[in-house]
């Protein structure tokens, strides 16, 4: 629940920043116990935008605050 709660926060914080861009949750099955965050460019390549793995105790350090990975896209896409 509290992933699922993460994932759909980051999610509206995206869409709300770009409405073009189309996000998919979990397209492959996810690594237990992580919250990770990535951008899949046009030509394929993948780049990491959070990761809470190696982050915490506590836990709520694994998650982002959606602002910050709305940001981290902002970075890559310049």
């Amino acid at each position: 629940r509290v992933f699922g709660r993460n994932a759909a926060a980051v999610s509206a914080a995206l869409r709300g920043a770009m409405a073009q861009l189309p996000v998919d949750i979990n397209p492959r099955p996810p690594r237990r116990n992580s919250f990770e965050v990535s951008l899949v460019k046009e030509d394929g390549s993948t780049v990491e935008l959070w990761s809470g793995i190696g982050k915490g105790p506590p836990r709520k350090l694994k998650f982002p605050q959606p602002e910050t990975v709305v940001e981290a896209l902002k970075s890559s896409l310049a």
